[in-house]
């Protein structure tokens, strides 16, 4: 394990990511499936904010939920969404709006229950509105990112970026899925960070992709998932070092300021974002990877020379073992600029008997 950071931090490229790629496909293949089912299966835990209704949290120390189910479903509230927050708090979710009906429940929880701490009512109207503006940002969002790169590299990394955000996006909703945790405007935010951290990370990758293509893709020497490889065996330390330093926070805001303080805002919040560091890390340096490496493949350029290196195997008779040392020694050599002409050295004249003339002297004024 410390040699292979070793060498990648060396720039040695000892993973071979191609060789990963099938495993990793069908993983998230797996991972995508399983998010879409829970989707249509259990749905989405919606907050208040995108539902509309009344949440009500009773401090009632010593109820459980299903005793607390109990006491509802004496006043008609059968349906009503309970969580436990922590030991001693109960958070109460029903759909209805009525003021006068919220009021007469909220004294019916301080008597039954325990003291009704927060209460909170949102209209429905004020609920979809809210998801419709979620909605359009994200569609601004893509269409925003889809320009800027198709502008800044070329469509096909476009296409590769947008595919790996929606990627990230679909697994850490489907977290949230499978898990019933509930999504609040505090896990939009999280969510939209997501696709900017992702979108980073991807297009660092795409970046050295442009510039190792740009230094050795015209020797025709190496395949297009060659250079891929080093690109992404170049980029991995710096990805997984932004991941950790991206998670160590994170991981404070879930572990002190939720679980330790009980401010369930943070945890809503620091969930989604550690998910989506993880995922998003992963999908970098192998779902857009991936996607960019099949389509450019498929170019004329790049099958040309493809099939040329397989020509070149078969008559050799062997598979081509790549080492791409000396396609890091390239990358990694500075190329020299000069400022202004170079200086030309005095040239001497040499005597037939190998001294060195003297220098003539200044003659003296009379």
């Amino acid at each position: 394990m410390i040699r292979t950071l070793r060498l990648l931090y060396s720039g040695e490229t000892p993973v071979d990511y191609p060789k990963w790629w099938k495993r990793t496909i069908l993983i998230s293949a797996l991972l995508l499936v399983a998010s879409v089912s829970s989707f249509f299966v259990r749905g989405l835990n919606l907050g208040i904010d995108f539902e509309g209704g009344t949440s009500y949290e009773v401090r009632a120390p010593g109820i459980s939920v299903a005793e607390a189910r109990e006491v509802l479903s004496s006043i008609g509230l059968e349906e009503a969404r309970i969580q436990l927050v922590d030991e001693e708090v109960l958070r109460i979710r029903s759909d209805i709006s009525d003021p006068s009906r919220t009021s007469e429940i909220r004294d019916y929880l301080n008597i039954e229950l325990g003291q009704v701490e927060t209460f909170e009512q949102v209209g429905p109207t004020w609920g979809s509105e809210v998801t419709n503006k979620a909605v359009r940002a994200l569609i601004v969002f893509f269409a925003t990112v889809a320009v800027y790169i198709t502008v800044r590299l070329e469509w096909k990394m476009a296409l590769g970026a947008l595919a790996a955000v929606s990627h990230d996006i679909l697994i850490s909703i489907g977290i949230y899925s499978i898990f019933q945790l509930e999504i609040t405007p505090a896990t939009i935010i999280a969510f939209l960070t997501i696709m900017g951290y992702s979108l980073y990370d991807t297009i660092v990758v795409y970046d050295k992709v442009r510039e190792i293509v740009g230094r050795l893709g015209a020797t025709d020497r190496y395949k297009y998932i060659e250079l891929m490889n080093l690109a992404l065996n170049r980029v991995t330390m710096r990805s997984i070092n932004t991941s950790i330093t991206s998670a160590i926070p994170v991981l404070s805001l879930l572990l002190i300021g939720s679980l330790l303080l009980g401010a369930t805002t943070l945890q809503e919040f620091s969930v989604a974002l550690l998910v989506g560091i993880v995922i998003g890390s992963y999908s970098s340096l192998f779902i857009a990877s991936f996607l960019v490496s099949l389509l450019k493949t498929r170019e004329p350029r790049w099958r040309e020379i493809n099939e040329k290196i397989s020509r070149k195997e078969n008559e050799n008779g062997s598979t081509r073992n790549v080492d791409l040392k000396d396609a890091v020694q390239i990358d990694s050599k500075p190329v020299e600029r000069t400022s202004g002409p170079a200086k030309r050295k005095p040239t001497q004249v040499h005597r037939p008997g190998g001294g060195v003339p003297p220098r003539p002297r200044k003659k003296r004024r009379k």
